[in-house]
């Protein structure tokens, strides 16, 4: 089984190598992918010098975006042959214990997709704030009732099994930032692959901030306007 964890970084020098070595630690044979977005940290110094036999990093120039970073890191999953990918976010929120059974499902269930809810379960967002609780679970039923979905599809942290997902779904998918958790799993949705999702403690993020910002939100409710519009969404 040959499996790589993709984690898109920008400014991540206080959470990314808390998060690297936890995977390391549980997961002594996955491999690791960082793809940064010209840092103006330390993120890539601190990349370097973790075991360069588990863990590879790539700075892109261009194209920047969460999304961007996404797509290139599941299509280089593609050319280098992996079995599975999984993408999760560098700040320290998504567990990498939940890796081994995320990877479960997709061997011994036959499922195409993993991905991970925080709406399973009632205590997944226990210890976040009030309001990022409400903007949240906001979100959740915006986009539940606009594309008729009942997945958590705004979370980054998933799994995919590369050797029954066609890579031409990114292809189907336009926006290159936060909206393309949202517009990604829409599709593979629409094109009948079998995803499930999983509950998740989602811990609050510890050092730094968040990298969302006003414009990144209402791009992402134009997007969600226009793939409404565009697939005509019927129950």
């Amino acid at each position: 089984m040959k499996a790589l964890v993709i984690i898109p970084t920008l400014n991540e020098e206080n959470n990314i190598e808390i998060i690297i070595k936890k995977i390391i630690f549980f997961h002594k044979k996955i491999k690791i992918l960082v793809v940064d977005d010209e840092s103006k940290d330390n993120t890539i110094n601190i990349v370097k010098k973790i075991n360069k036999k588990q863990v590879s990093y790539v700075i892109r120039k261009k194209d920047k975006g969460l999304g961007s970073a996404h797509k290139y890191g599941i299509l280089y999953s593609y050319l280098k042959r992996f079995d599975y990918c999984i993408t999760m976010d560098a700040d320290g929120t998504h567990d990498p214990k939940k890796i081994d059974q995320m990877i479960n499902y997709l061997k011994y269930k036959n499922y195409d997709i993993i991905n991970t809810s925080r709406f399973v379960q009632k205590n997944s967002l226990d210890d976040w704030p009030l309001y990022r609780k409400f903007l949240t679970k906001l979100r959740f039923y915006i986009v539940k009732i606009i594309l008729n979905t009942n997945f958590d599809s705004s979370g980054g942290f998933r799994a995919y099994n590369l050797k029954k997902v066609d890579n031409r779904f990114l292809n189907l998918v336009k926006n290159n930032n936060y909206f393309f958790l949202i517009e990604s799993l829409f599709y593979l949705e629409k094109l009948g692959y079998k995803i499930k999702d999983i509950p998740i403690k989602l811990k609050f993020r510890a050092a730094d901030q968040s990298k969302m910002r006003l414009f990144h939100i209402m791009d992402s409710l134009w997007s969600l306007i226009k793939l409404r519009l565009k697939n005509n969404v019927q129950k």
